[in-house]
């Protein structure tokens, strides 16, 4: 089993400065490793086709879909709340903000990392320490604020896998350019 490591974007056709499916190849172009799909609002069969989209631009297993289902695939990223996955999904991660419980999960996102103008007001910030701590031996990716190369190295230097972005692409003007900026932060 892989665990998502590098530049992981998540998806947010409402945010995306150009079509959803553009932006996310740009970003890979750029050097995301790694995609979260959520749009959880799409009906099944709009979020199913998306992610059959999404999927063709990667290497194997490197669509994780939010939610229990992987729409095909066997990665899922679970919200605090969601159930566990059905049987046969190889990776499953899970958001934590604020605390780390995790049992049967790869990974977790601890977020918010840093302010983030996705959810203004959403934190306290944790800062990239306090997340490490949080962690513990979990591995994990911050989430939340990275929006330039400084904080995803501070992110990646207190022991982050990685880092999930999503405004930071998604509103890019390049998001090719972005991502490198912040895939290349070490």
């Amino acid at each position: 089993m892989v665990i998502p490591g590098g530049l992981v974007v998540l998806t947010d056709r409402r945010s995306a400065a150009g079509p959803l499916v553009s932006v996310v190849e740009a970003a890979i172009r750029g050097g995301a490793a790694w995609v979260i799909l959520r749009e959880r609002d799409l009906p099944y069969g709009e979020r199913a086709a998306l992610a059959g989209e999404l999927r063709a631009l990667l290497p194997p297993g490197r669509l994780i879909v939010a939610g229990p289902d992987p729409l095909g695939g066997d990665a899922v990223h679970l919200a605090e709340a969601d159930p566990p996955p059905r049987a046969g999904v190889k990776v499953v991660g899970r958001s934590a903000h604020g605390t780390c419980q995790t049992s049967t999960e790869d990974y977790v996102t601890l977020s918010p990392v840093f302010p983030t103008k996705t959810k203004p007001g959403y934190g306290p910030a944790l800062g990239p320490e306090k997340a490490a701590a949080l962690a513990g031996d979990v591995p994990w990716l911050a989430l939340g604020g990275i929006d330039t190369p400084s904080r995803a190295a501070a992110c990646m230097a207190a022991g982050a896998r990685g880092i999930a972005v999503l405004g930071a692409i998604m509103r890019a003007d390049d998001p090719e350019r972005a991502a490198a900026d912040l895939a290349a932060a070490r």
